[in-house]
C-alpha cells in the first residue's frame, strides 16, 4: 500500500533536516589535529593545545607577530626563489665571476637554488601547517625552534636580495622580462592560492565577536584578491598576438661555439655548433705578442688553459702577451672535462671526451676557414692588445689582414663588431656586415652603415626591434640558452640569437607561450569568475553554518551543555553535534543525558 502524499512530504522534510545537521557539524579528527600540531608547535599530547572558542582570537599577540612574520618570510622567500630560478640563463657567468674572485671553480649557483628551495619548502609546509590548524578552528602556537629557523631563513633572503642587486642588478630586468611569459600562469596559481585560503578566513570571520578584526581580516584579504583579478590589465606580452603574426624563428649563433657540448673557443665546440644546425658562429679575437690572432675571450689564460701547469709565473699575465709559440703549448680542453660548467659531460660520448681533452688554442684563420667551409655567419669581439703590445695600434689592421690574405671566408659572411676606426674598415671593405654593439638613432646608425645590431637581451624591446627592422636593421640579442627567453625574443622578432644551447632551443618547434588575445582574456575572465564564485559560496556557507550553531539555547548561554556537546565517534574522534536546535513548525522533546566527561576530554597525564 502506498504511502500518502503528506508522508512523502514529511519523509523528504526530515531527509533534508538530517542533511543539514550534518553540514552543521563540526568534526574534529585528532589523529590528524595531533600531527597538525605536533609539526608547528611540538604539541603531540592533547592537553597541549586548544582550539579557539567562537568569538575568541586565533592565536595571542605573541603567536599573530610569528604568524605575520612567517608569512612576510614566505613572500620574500618566494621573490628571491623565482628571482634566482629566472637567472638560469646566466648561471654560467655568475659561477665564473665567483672563480675570478676566489680562485678556484664550484657551481654556486646551483647550491644557492637547492639552499633556496630548501628554504622555501620549510616556510611553506610551516605555513601550510598554520592554515590547516586555523581551519581546523586550534589556536596556534609556534614552537621556538620554528621561530629561529624563519628568522634565519628571512636573514638568508634579504642577505642574498641585496648582495645580488648590487653585484648584478641587471638580472633584476630579466625578472621583469620573465613575467611577459609567466604572468598568466602566475594569475591563476594566485587566485587559485586566494581561493583555498577563503575557507580559514570565512571561518575565523563569521567567529569573531569584535568588528575590527572582523573588518581587517576580510578587508586585507579582498584587497588582496581584488588585486589578483585585475593584474592582468597591466601585463604585456609579445606573445599574446593575432593567429599567424608570429614570424620565423630567430636564427643562433653559437656563442664561442657549442660549450655546453665542447670547451668554449676551440675547434671541437664550432664543430659541435655546426653539427647542432646553427647558422652562425661567435667568437673573441686577441692577437699574440707576435702577431697571430687567436681565440680567447677571458683577458688571461687562467680560466680555459693549464697555464698555471707550463707557465706557473705567468697566471696572471695578459694572454695577448704570449707568444704563439707559447700558447701553442696549452692545453684548452682538459679544464671542460674537470670542472663540467654546465654539468653537460656526461653528453659527450668517449670519442668526444678524448677530443676534448687534447683541446688546443685555435687560430682566427682557422676559426674562419671552418666557417668558409660551412658557409655560416660569423661575429666576433675584437679585444685590444695592452700597452707595450707591438700591435698596440695596428691590431684591426692585423685582423683584416688575416681576414682577406689569411683565410678563405667571404666577406660578407663577417659581422663586424669592433667600433674602432670603423669609417676606415668600411672603407676597405664595404662588404662586411657592420654591426653595432649600441642602440642609437635610426639616422646615425644608418650614417655608420649599420646592417645589425648586438645587444644584450635584456634590452629586448618589440617596439624597438620592429622600428629598427623596417629600415632593413636587424637584431642579434645575447646570450640567450633558456627556452623561455628565446621564446620572448621569437615573439619580439628578433632576427637571431647568440646561445651555449644551440642543440637545445633548434628544437624548440614553437614558442613555449604563444596565445591570442581573445584567449588570453577568456583565460582570465573566466579564472576570476570561477574563482568569485567559489569564494562567495566559501563565505556563504560559513555564515549559514555559524548562524544553525546559536550561542545562546533558551536563556542559558553555554558552550559545553549546550549548542555544542561532544561525544564520541566509533573512530575515536571528537565531533561537535548539534543539541539544542529549533526547527519551525516542530516541536521536540528528547531524552537528557547527563553531561559526562568522555575519553577525549580527559587530560593525559604528563609523561
Amino acid at each position: 500500500m502506498g504511502r500518502s502524499p503528506t508522508s512523502l512530504s514529511k519523509l523528504k522534510l526530515g531527509k533534508l533536516k538530517v542533511v543539514r545537521r550534518q553540514l552543521l557539524q563540526r568534526y574534529e579528527h585528532q589523529p590528524f589535529i595531533s600531527c597538525l600540531a605536533g609539526l608547528y608547535g611540538c604539541q603531540w599530547k592533547r592537553y597541549q593545545r586548544a582550539r579557539a572558542q567562537p568569538g575568541e582570537c586565533c592565536c595571542s599577540k605573541l603567536e599573530c607577530s610569528s604568524l605575520g612574520l612567517l608569512i612576510l618570510t614566505f613572500c620574500l622567500t618566494l621573490v628571491f626563489l623565482y628571482f634566482w630560478s629566472e637567472a638560469q640563463n646566466d648561471y654560467n657567468d655568475f659561477d665564473w665571476f665567483n672563480f675570478g674572485n676566489l680562485g678556484f671553480w664550484f657551481p654556486w649557483s646551483m647550491v644557492l637554488l637547492v639552499v633556496t628551495a630548501a628554504l622555501f619548502t620549510y616556510i611553506a609546509i610551516l605555513l601550510m601547517l598554520a592554515v590547516c590548524l586555523l581551519s581546523e578552528g586550534q589556536r596556534l602556537y609556534l614552537h621556538w625552534s620554528h621561530k629561529i629557523g624563519i628568522l634565519v631563513t628571512l636573514t638568508f633572503s634579504i642577505s642574498a636580495t641585496a648582495v645580488l642587486s648590487d653585484l648584478w642588478s641587471k638580472e633584476w630586468k630579466t625578472l621583469l622580462l620573465s613575467f611577459q611569459v609567466t604572468a598568466p600562469f602566475l594569475h591563476v596559481g594566485g587566485v587559485l592560492l586566494m581561493t583555498l585560503l577563503s575557507w580559514p578566513v570565512a571561518l575565523h570571520f563569521f567567529r569573531m565577536s569584535k568588528r575590527v578584526r572582523q573588518v581587517a581580516i576580510v578587508g586585507l584579504f579582498l584587497a588582496v584578491l581584488f588585486a589578483l583579478y585585475l593584474v592582468p590589465l597591466g601585463m604585456y606580452s609579445p606573445c599574446i598576438k593575432e593567429e599567424g603574426a608570429l614570424g620565423p624563428p630567430p636564427a643562433l649563433f653559437g656563442h664561442r661555439g657549442a660549450p655546453m657540448l665542447a670547451p668554449e673557443n676551440t675547434q671541437l665546440s664550432f664543430e659541435k655548433a655546426v653539427e647542432a644546425g646553427g647558422e652562425g658562429l661567435e667568437t673573441d679575437v686577441t692577437i699574440s705578442y707576435d702577431g697571430v690572432p687567436f681565440l680567447m675571450h677571458d683577458s688571461t689564460l687562467r680560466r680555459t688553459t693549464n697555464v698555471h701547469e707550463v707557465f706557473p709565473n705567468r697566471s696572471d699575465t695578459p694572454a695577448a702577451m704570449f707568444t704563439w709559440s707559447e700558447l701553442e703549448m696549452l692545453n684548452a680542453g682538459a679544464w671542460f672535462l674537470l670542472r663540467d660548467p654546465f654539468g653537460t659531460v656526461s653528453l659527450l660520448d668517449p670519442e668526444d671526451q678524448v677530443r676534448a681533452q687534447n683541446q688546443t688554442v685555435p687560430t682566427l684563420r682557422d676559426f674562419l676557414d671552418l666557417a668558409a667551409t660551412h658557409g655560416k655567419l660569423v661575429i666576433f669581439d675584437l679585444h685590444r692588445p695592452p700597452s707595450g703590445h707591438p700591435y698596440r695600434d695596428t691590431w684591426i689592421a692585423r685582423t683584416l689582414e688575416v681576414l682577406h690574405n689569411e683565410s678563405s671566408i667571404n666577406s660578407s659572411q663577417v659581422l663586424w663588431l669592433p667600433a674602432e676606426h670603423r669609417d676606415l674598415v668600411q672603407e676597405l671593405d664595404p662588404a662586411l656586415q657592420q654591426t653595432s654593439g649600441h642602440r642609437a638613432s635610426i639616422e646615425e646608425l644608418q650614417e655608420n652603415h649599420i646592417v645589425r645590431l648586438n645587444l644584450h637581451y635584456s634590452s629586448m624591446s618589440q617596439e624597438q626591434i620592429s622600428k629598427y627592422a623596417s629600415v632593413n636593421i636587424g637584431t642579434n640579442l645575447y646570450v640567450i640558452s633558456q627556452p623561455w627567453l628565446y621564446s620572448l625574443a621569437w615573439c619580439a622578432g628578433a632576427q637571431s640569437v647568440t646561445t651555449n644551447a644551440l642543440h637545445v632551443l633548434k628544437n624548440l618547434r614553437r614558442p613555449l607561450f604563444l596565445m591570442s588575445p581573445e584567449e588570453y582574456s577568456l583565460l582570465w575572465i573566466l579564472t576570476d569568475v570561477v574563482s568569485a564564485v567559489l569564494i562567495t559560496a566559501v563565505f556563504v556557507f560559513h555564515w549559514w553554518r555559524e548562524r544553525g550553531l546559536p550561542f545562546w539555547s533558551g536563556s542559558i548561554q553555554t558552550n559545553e551543555n549546550g549548542p555544542y556537546s561532544k561525544f564520541r565517534t566509533a573512530e575515536l574522534s571528537d565531533v561537535w553535534s548539534i543539541s539544542s536546535i529549533s526547527v519551525r513548525g516542530e516541536a521536540r522533546s528528547q531524552p537528557t543525558t547527563p553531561n559526562l566527561p568522555t575519553i577525549s576530554e580527559l587530560q593525559e597525564p604528563p609523561v
